[in-house]
């Protein structure tokens, strides 16, 4: 216990110290939200994986989904590595550092705004994120809370509140540029951890061979009749395993708190070195935890799936671990939480503020009221989802991994295709952009509130919200087509920043010596 608990001091010690330093680089909006656009890439690479991966993922989803589809779970890692990271960065990264920069855009609510000339949709877009992000972020605090009732027997309550105490701390103090180096040291506690947990838990069954061999007896014949269905290389539900993989990996890019990765980069050359660190950091840490879930059902003599839940399952299978090894588990999801807390709360406050209060409620507002209510939203908003998780979890409503996908269907679904044809489609339409808000946020409230009137395949909330994203994708291209068009010089003058003219210094060329020798 002695051991556990010096980690956990240290850890929140540097975490407050950061954010007390960093205070110097929050004095404005900019350097508040932002980090001033000059983050390299080594934060922002690891800043975007951390916020990617949570006790969501290592809690809710490695847990559930291992169980559902053995090891084949491990392609949902491999698709947020390649689809969630790589082709994330190489498909908007660029372009969206460049226009936002271009149209002075702080938030994703703001691009859409001066993107598509509507402060409607500017409006309308802030209060979907405020909304939506709170369920993403009440799901935080109950994976959290399995692994800390197992390692220290903590009330949930308690832990909780600790968590969300120490969090605000560093961000209201240091802002975006506190919470990208929390990000960074959190991120190599992630990559260290995922690793030796893996490693030990393969070890306590034997090694991966013998547990690769064990997986093959298992048999449940409510989930596949075929023999070896949970050691082979697509599962036993292929289809369902395939609409995890598109709302993990396609999602991310439509999230506000993922996207906004991209805005505070310093340079177009940290983009290319930051696909290849947030891919392979994505590859190591998604990979590892859907591999680790895998294994999931070889415990199943120490947890009860069906009293205890999916969320039992990856705490079951750390219960027997060394105390030094359960303290850098408790420390990799402590990181992985906080991270991604901390992007959410970042993510809504500046938004509700920016976009919603600003100029709408609130006239003249100058930089330093901006910052001070945007750090009094963060306190609101970590006090309003600490609220909503307590209730969440003595009221048993459901799993870690349908709150997840709830939010992130309602978000991905309304802006994913709306940002990627803003940045790439010159007729992309502000009607478009309404079709898709509505789309993506009714069709989830309506998955949560009346999901039985769906077809059976979309009665979950994870291909549901799936089902969202694609559908987006074809609403706004075809409203587009048929609903009026922006004003020209509104769309050139967004577009004009891709086409701006540079000057380089040519190399003189073998040839060119050769004709004026000539």
């Amino acid at each position: 216990m002695f051991i556990k608990l010096l980690l956990l001091i240290i850890f929140f010690a540097i975490m407050i110290c950061i954010g007390i330093y960093c205070r110097k680089h929050a004095t404005d909006v900019n350097g508040f939200v932002l980090g001033g656009r000059s983050v390299g890439p080594w934060l922002t690479a690891f800043a975007y994986g951390t916020s990617y991966f949570s006790a969501v993922i290592f809690i809710g989803y490695a847990g559930q989904f291992g169980w559902k589809y053995g090891i084949a779970s491990t392609w949902i890692g491999i698709g947020n590595a390649f689809i969630g990271s790589l082709l994330a960065w190489v498909v908007l990264g660029r372009r969206t550092r460049i226009m936002t920069q271009h149209l002075d855009s702080a938030t994703m609510p703001e691009f859409f705004g001066s993107r598509f000339d509507s402060k409607a949709l500017k409006i309308g877009a802030s209060i979907i994120i405020f909304i939506f992000l709170i369920p993403y972020t009440a799901s935080l605090y109950n994976g959290l809370s399995r692994l800390f009732g197992m390692a220290f027997n903590v009330d949930y309550t308690i832990c909780i509140i600790i968590m969300a105490v120490l969090t605000g701390i560093y961000v209201i103090a240091g802002g975006y540029m506190a919470t990208a180096i929390n990000d960074f040291i959190q991120g190599i506690i992630m990559l260290f951890g995922i690793v030796a947990v893996i490693a030990a838990v393969l070890a306590s069954k034997g090694g991966f061979m013998e547990a690769l061999s064990s997986l093959a007896q298992v048999e449940d014949p409510s989930a596949s009749t075929i023999p070896g269905a949970f050691n082979s290389f697509l599962g036993p539900d292929p289809l369902n395993l395939l609409s995890v993989v598109i709302l993990t990996s396609l999602g991310t890019w439509g999230l506000p708190q993922m996207v906004q990765k991209f805005y505070a980069i310093e340079s177009e050359k940290s983009i290319h070195k930051g696909t290849i660190i947030s891919t392979l950091f994505a590859l190591i840490v998604a990979g590892g935890c859907y591999f680790l879930g895998g294994f999931g059902r070889l415990f199943s003599d120490q947890v009860n799936v069906e009293t205890e839940g999916f969320d039992a399952i990856i705490p079951a299978m750390l219960s027997g671990l060394p105390d030094v090894l359960i303290g850098l588990v408790v420390l990799l999801v402590l990181s992985a939480s906080m991270s991604t807390l901390s992007s959410l709360v970042i993510a809504s406050s500046s938004t509700l503020t920016l976009d919603f209060l600003k100029d709408n409620f609130i006239k003249n507002m100058t930089e330093k009221t901006q910052v001070f209510i945007i750090r009094a939203l963060i306190i609101l908003f970590i006090a309003i989802s600490v609220i909503i998780a307590i209730i969440q979890y003595r009221s048993n409503i459901t799993f870690i991994a349908q709150l997840m996908g709830i939010s992130w269907g309602a978000l991905a679904g309304s802006f994913l295709a709306p940002l990627l044809y803003g940045l790439y489609w010159k007729k992309t339409t502000k009607a478009a952009c309404w079709c898709s808000y509505i789309w993506g946020t009714g069709l989830m409230i309506l998955n949560m509130v009346a999901g039985e009137i769906f077809p059976s395949i979309l009665q979950s909330s994870i291909n549901a919200g799936a089902f969202a994203m694609i559908g987006s994708m074809i609403i706004v291209p075809v409203v587009s087509l048929i609903t009026p068009k922006l004003d020209g010089r509104l769309v050139s003058d967004c577009f004009a920043c891709y086409e701006r003219k540079v000057e380089v210094t040519a190399k003189i060329s073998l040839g060119d010596e050769e004709d004026e020798s000539r």
